[in-house]
C-alpha cells in the first residue's frame, strides 16, 4: 500500500527587491516549477521579469470589507503576462496574485488549462472563498503520462499555497480516529456543536446546529459577515429556528469557531469542552503539566 504519511520538504523564497511585501520568487527542492508572488500596487514594476513571458496558471486574491471570505479568480495564460495585463485593467477586486510557471518551459497550454480546471474544482469543493470564475472549465484531454506529470505539479503547487496564506484549495481533513484528536462540544440552548482542533485549525463538524440570531455586539463584525458567507456558500443552511452545518468547516481558531457557533463574542478555549466537561484551556493546562514532568521528548 502507498505511504500517505506527509513527507518533509523545503521551500526557498527569494526577494529580489529586498522588500518582503513586494515581489517574491518561490521554489521547492527538486522541482522545476517556480511561483511568482506580487502585489497589485507593484505590478507595473515587476511585469518585465522573464517569468511573466512563460505559460502558467495564476490566482488573483482580494479581500473587501463586505465579506469575510477572500475573493479568488483562477486563470491561465500563454504567456501569463497577457492575461494579467487584462485583469489589471478590468478586474478591481484583487490586491495580490501568485502564478506558477516552469524554469524549463515544460508547461504548455493544455497543461495549464488542466491545472486551471483542477484548481477551480478544488476551490468549489473547499468553499473557503468567493470564486470569481463564472463557470468551471472542462479539463483538456491529456495522455496518461501527461496527466500524471501535471497532477504531480499540482501537488507541489498545493503544498506552497498555504505557506503564502492562501488556504482556499484545502479540503477539510478529519482525523481518521477522533480519539487521537478528541472531539469538543458546545451545548447551549438550541446550540449543539461538535468540533476538533487539528493542525489545519479548529474544525466544526457536519451536523452541528447553532442559533439563527446573533447578539447586537456581533452585528457588523467580521464574524457576522463570516456567518453570512458560510450560509451563501452552502456550508451552513437554515432549518427552522436553527442553522446546521451541512459540511465540516475549518476556522482559524477555537475562538473564531465558538463566536460563529454562539452568535456572540466568545473565548473558544473556555467554551469548547470535552465529554467530561473540561474546557480546551483546562486540557491544555493538563498537557502542559504532563510535558513539564517528562524529561525526554
Amino acid at each position: 500500500m502507498p505511504d500517505n504519511t506527509p513527507r518533509p520538504y523545503s521551500i526557498r523564497i527569494f526577494v529580489p527587491d529586498g522588500d518582503p511585501d513586494g515581489l517574491r520568487m518561490v521554489e521547492k527542492s527538486n522541482w522545476t516549477g517556480v511561483g511568482v508572488v506580487f502585489n497589485r500596487a507593484s505590478y507595473k514594476q515587476v511585469l518585465c521579469r522573464p517569468e511573466f513571458e512563460r505559460t502558467g496558471v495564476y490566482v488573483l486574491v482580494g479581500q473587501d470589507e463586505q465579506n469575510a471570505l477572500p475573493t479568488v479568480y483562477v486563470g491561465e495564460g500563454d504567456p501569463v503576462k497577457n492575461r494579467l495585463n487584462t485583469h489589471y485593467s478590468k478586474k478591481d477586486f484583487w490586491n495580490w496574485a501568485i502564478f506558477f510557471v516552469t524554469k524549463d518551459g515544460s508547461l504548455n497550454k493544455a497543461h495549464v488549462k488542466y491545472l486551471e480546471s483542477r484548481l477551480v474544482g478544488l476551490a468549489k469543493s473547499a468553499r473557503q472563498c468567493r470564486l470569481d470564475n463564472d463557470t468551471g472549465s472542462n479539463p483538456p484531454t491529456l495522455t496518461e503520462a501527461e496527466t500524471a506529470d501535471v497532477e504531480n505539479f499540482l501537488l507541489d503547487m498545493l503544498s506552497i499555497y498555504p505557506l503564502l496564506g492562501l488556504n482556499v484549495f484545502e479540503l477539510t481533513e478529519i482525523p481518521a480516529k477522533l480519539d487521537q484528536e478528541p472531539a469538543l462540544f458546545i451545548n447551549s440552548g438550541e446550540t449543539s456543536a461538535r468540533g476538533v482542533e487539528t493542525s489545519q485549525g479548529f474544525i466544526v463538524l457536519r451536523g452541528s446546529t447553532i442559533r439563527d440570531d446573533i447578539t447586537p455586539s456581533l452585528e457588523g463584525t467580521t464574524y457576522a459577515r463570516l456567518r453570512q458567507d458560510l450560509l451563501e456558500q452552502g456550508v451552513m443552511a437554515r432549518q427552522g429556528s436553527a442553522i446546521t452545518f451541512t459540511d465540516n468547516y475549518t476556522f482559524s481558531s477555537p475562538s473564531a469557531a465558538a463566536t460563529v457557533v454562539l452568535g456572540r463574542p466568545a473565548n473558544g478555549r473556555l467554551e469548547w469542552k470535552n465529554a467530561e466537561g473540561k474546557s480546551l484551556k483546562q486540557l491544555e493546562q493538563e498537557l502542559s503539566r504532563l510535558m513539564d514532568s517528562q524529561t525526554e521528548c
